[in-house]
């Protein structure tokens, strides 16, 4: 990356800077490899948030299906982490998992799970499970409620009541082209189709889901299983924490604290590192290539940077520690690069084009939290407020809910004495965009504007936009400029 005129001498962040066209031969946006190459099986650059309120498995099995990598939060007990890393392994890989509801089950029920949204759906069934519940005996299924069903009926209506009889199905062995796939399913006229193998429901299938099959390739592990991540702290015995996570099958371990240019960290990830596990090795937060150099040493392969700049964070005015994560990102991966190790930023994103400035200055992939809140796939059920917008509640992982759920185990005393020093919002209502409710609509909608900011620079790969990318600062009013005017204007 190389600035337009001579480097700042300020720190800057995102809305400091902008990309500056060049001379490019890059026909097609298609023509753009995201994949990171940071040693994880991504395929896209994008990394959901070690959060409670942004990573679950539903969403880490979504997001690797798409090409990402989904972080499980360190606060989950590690039984309920081993079996969430074994639920996203159990899921399929060429079509969607289904959302099963029995026929008793109420509309009301429905609609804590999915809005009334063309393209989704939920499978309605009742009979025997097989394979520990991921898999139902299709004679059991009844057929499929549209979502769009689900905002025009009673609250209070079942199920079985308004299932659409005769939901075509696929077979599983006959979903090899997904173009076909495709067609077969705007033929029906369905929002959602069923697919069975071998007499068993497996997967969901809409038209919109066969079409992103040829966009992206899905993040696996060397058994062909969706992969995902897992992250622990720094506290208690780390080592035994990361080998049973190794063990259930996890494919990158993130060592996470608010702090990690500590001497916690350095024992914690030189403990993790001597396990040799083979996976990839995330540690941070940093800001610094001090920071850099002295976690590469303890055994790091990633670095996890920013300090401050999450939507959910207020640690910068609490405290006044941080950096502006432009220049933060920028001095990190420059350490990283001569280190052989790589750099994911972590916060700060509010737009594509964010994203996209994350890259420039270096970073592998680009962690998203409260953005990939607000989607249907995010932990927690879904709440109407009162003007009946949808939403899902969304914390810090340093607020006082988070160390209340972190530290429920200790006496009231101890619990009381760490809630003192509690950063971070505890409660945030993040709404639903009725444009990009769900997670693959956001995807959608970054991927394209970031292989745009790719074929601008004339860059075919991530390692070509961090050589190629030209960086201009800009004023306030000059950001405030690229934005679009409202439709009212």
């Amino acid at each position: 990356m190389k600035f337009v005129n001579e480097q700042p001498a300020v720190d800057l962040t995102y809305s400091d800077v902008f990309l500056v066209p060049r001379r490019s031969d890059i026909t097609s946006r298609l023509e753009v490899d995201l994949a990171p190459h940071d040693g994880t099986p991504a395929t896209i650059p994008l990394v959901a948030s070690n959060m409670n309120s942004v990573t679950g498995p539903r969403l880490a099995a979504v997001l690797a299906r798409r090409g990402g990598l989904g972080i499980l939060p360190q606060d989950m007990p590690l039984q309920d982490l081993d079996a969430a890393i074994r639920e996203v392994k159990a899921q399929p890989v060429a079509w969607d998992t289904p959302l099963v509801l029995s026929p008793a089950a109420s509309v009301a029920d429905a609609l804590r799970l999915l809005p009334p949204t063309a393209g989704h759906g939920i499978v309605v069934a009742e009979g025997s499970f097989v394979d520990g519940g991921m898999r139902i005996d299709a004679a059991g299924v009844r057929g499929i409620v549209p979502a769009t069903r689900l905002g025009v009926a009673l609250p209070d209506a079942q199920l079985g009541d308004l299932v659409h009889s005769g939901t075509p199905a696929l077979a599983a062995e006959d979903i090899t082209d997904a173009r076909a796939a495709f067609d077969v399913i705007t033929e029906t006229g369905a929002d959602l189709v069923t697919v069975v193998d071998h007499g068993h429901l497996v997967g969901t299938l809409s038209a919109r889901s066969a079409l992103r099959s040829t966009l992206y390739s899905p993040s696996l592990d060397a058994d062909g299983r969706l992969a995902v991540g897992a992250a622990v702290g720094i506290n208690g015995d780390v080592a035994a924490k990361a080998r049973a996570l190794a063990a259930a099958g996890v494919d990158v371990l993130v060592i996470d604290t608010a702090h990690g240019h500590q001497e916690g960290m350095l024992r914690a990830l030189s403990a993790v590192a001597a396990l040799n596990l083979g996976i990839p090795l995330v540690a941070g937060n940093i800001v610094t290539a001090d920071g850099v150099h002295d976690l590469v040493n303890a055994g790091a392969s990633i670095l996890k940077v920013g300090v401050g700049p999450g939507a959910m964070c207020t640690t910068r005015m609490m405290t006044a520690v941080g950096r502006p994560q432009f220049s933060a990102v920028l001095e990190t991966a420059e350490a990283a690069r001569s280190l052989g190790a790589h750099v994911w930023a972590d916060g700060g994103v509010r737009y594509p084009r964010d994203v996209a400035l994350a890259l420039a200055a270096g970073a592998a992939s680009v962690m998203i939290g409260s953005w990939f809140a607000g989607t249907i796939e995010a932990p927690g059920q879904l709440q109407t407020d009162a003007e009946g917008r949808i939403y899902k509640e969304s914390w810090g992982m340093a607020s006082t809910k988070a160390v209340q759920a972190r530290f429920g185990r200790l006496d009231a005393y101890d619990r009381a004495r760490k809630e003192l020093f509690a950063e971070g919002i505890s409660s945030s209502k993040i709404y639903l965009d009725p444009l990009r409710p769900g997670l693959e609509d956001l995807l959608d909608m970054i991927t394209s504007g970031v292989r745009s900011s790719f074929t601008y620079a004339g860059a075919a790969s991530v390692s070509q936009f961090h050589d190629r990318a030209l960086v201009g600062r800009q004023s306030a009013a000059g950001y405030e400029e690229g934005k679009a005017l409202p439709v009212s204007w």
